[in-house]
């Protein structure tokens, strides 16, 4: 997309651009002799019944790509240009009240954002009301960039992180059931893999959104977060996602419904080795490919050096997984006993040492359509009332699991500022709304300390000596990163932070 070189300065809220400037005496709504402004992101509160803390996760990846990255073409451009395409889109704006450039010009001379960002690690989980990062400029003279990079800062920030938080619930699940059936938790890496993609309102949604998912789990279609971990979060990452080869609805159309064994066998010998997953429902998943395309190249199938992955993906996901018939009762047809059962029964495999069943390393199951958390629960317990090990299936989550959610989905997010120097005295502020508790913010200057047992608080009007010992750490500032995390670091940073929670 093509942009302008004023196009970073537009990235916010209307509202937020007579504050630096603008109105009769020409500095805008803050107090005059305004010198510097102290801002905090706080998750205040959850809609996810269960959820205390968030997966602090995204924060660097929008600093690079907007208070460094996008800011380039704006400070490498004629200032006098900049000033009058400001200037003119502002009086379409604002009107009367626009707000002239002189502050925009004097940005253009500073060459960078004079603001200063500390934060935890990120991978770190977050308590609810404690912040996981601050925000505060360097010169008095630009008081105004602190808020008026807020809008663009929530924006960016928080569906990383609210993906991550729920990627991060999924694999405590999946970790719960393989402790209980017997699954070895390194196939945990793959169980919940992402298709979520094509649901996304984006490419950069899709990309964002993947990355969180990468954070607890490497199985993954969505490639395009390659691209942005690698550039965002650099360094020695190994491997950052993991897929296999597999078919969609046209492949399996292409020969024909008649020819749906040959379509099989013809992919089979295509793929003779490693994992081959081929989307099974097209038409009849049980009458046909259990009954029928299965049972003729199980030869084949057993004599493979790999595993096939039989995957439908239409219907109730639980009854066609685990059967229409519930708890330890024995079903007789094909819809009763459910695909694992069916395919045990032909294809057979070990118990494992707590006695569930796990199918043979050559045939494998993956549902890949309206997979969620309590869904995925359920499938998972089912499976083990009828003496099946969770490991026997794959989901495939889409963008139901990581799109159908908000900024206050997981954690009520806001940034408010908690301090303001004004003419050489510093103020400690708040909200406070009588009509609205949940909405009550910190106050004064801020730190983020651990107790005995490693749980990290807030302490608000903070002392020098507590900020100095703070968890929340410069990692940007004047225009030159401080600290910076490679993508392994936020995962073995998540793995420590997460070691002793248990699924909700």
């Amino acid at each position: 997309m093509k942009t302008t070189s004023i196009a970073p300065l537009f990235e916010t809220d209307a509202y937020k651009l007579n504050h630096g400037a603008g109105g009769i005496h020409g500095h805008g709504m803050y107090p005059a002799k305004t010198e510097y402004v102290y801002s905090n992101f706080t998750n205040r509160s959850t809609r996810v019944e269960g959820v205390t803390k968030i997966v602090h996760f995204g924060l660097q990846a929008f600093i690079q790509n907007y208070i460094m990255d996008a800011f380039e073409p704006f400070f490498a451009a004629d200032e006098d240009e900049v000033a009058r395409l400001y200037e003119e889109r502002v009086f379409q704006i604002l009107g009367p009240n626009n707000t002239g450039s002189e502050h925009i010009r004097k940005l253009h001379r500073k060459g960078y954002l004079p603001l200063e960002f500390r934060a935890v690690t990120e991978g770190t989980l977050v308590p609810l009301q404690v912040p996981s990062f601050t925000i505060e400029n360097t010169d008095p003279e630009f008081f105004w960039v602190t808020n008026y990079v807020e809008t663009v800062t929530s924006s960016s920030y928080w569906f990383p992180s609210t993906s991550a938080t729920t990627a991060l619930l999924a694999r405590k699940l999946l970790e719960d059931w393989a402790e209980k059936t017997g699954t070895p938790i390194e196939a945990v890496d793959y169980q919940f893999h992402d298709f979520s993609f094509r649901g996304m309102s984006s490419p950069s949604s899709a990309s964002t959104s993947g990355a969180g998912h990468l954070t607890s789990f490497k199985g993954s279609d969505n490639l395009n977060a390659i691209e942005w971990i690698d550039y965002l979060y650099p360094g020695d990452n190994g491997t950052i996602l993991n897929s296999v080869a597999a078919s969609e609805h046209s492949v399996m159309v292409a020969d024909g419904r008649d020819n749906e064994v040959e379509t099989y066998r013809r992919l089979l010998e295509e793929f003779p080795t490693g994992i081959l997953s081929l989307v099974s429902d097209t038409w009849d998943l049980f009458g046909s490919v259990v009954d029928k395309v299965l049972p003729e190249l199980h030869e084949q199938i057993m004599a493979r050096d790999g595993k096939l992955v039989i995957r439908p993906d239409s219907g109730d996901p639980a009854n066609i997984l685990c059967g229409t018939v519930r708890e330890f009762e024995k079903g007789t047809t094909d819809e009763e006993k459910g695909l694992i059962e069916l395919l045990w029964d032909q294809f057979g495999g070990t118990v494992n040492d707590k006695g569930f069943k796990v199918l043979d390393e050559h045939i494998g199951a993956i549902y890949g359509d309206s997979i969620y958390y309590g869904r995925a629960d359920d499938i998972l317990e089912r499976l083990a009332h009828k003496g099946f090990a969770s490991g026997n299936i794959v989901f495939g989550v889409g963008s139901y699991t990581y799109n159908m959610t908000t900024r206050d989905t997981m954690g009520g997010s806001a940034i408010k500022a908690t301090w303001i120097q004004v003419d050489g005295v510093g103020r400690d502020v708040m909200k406070d709304p009588k009509t609205g508790s949940g909405k009550k913010s910190a106050t004064g200057r801020l730190a983020v300390l651990k107790d005995r047992e490693g749980e990290l608080y807030l302490v608000e009007k903070a002392t020098q000596a507590q900020e100095d010992f703070s968890e929340l750490r410069t990692i940007w500032k004047d225009g030159e990163w401080v600290r910076k995390q490679s993508f392994a670091d936020v995962r073995a940073t998540l793995r420590e932070s997460a070691k002793n929670l248990k699924r909700i």
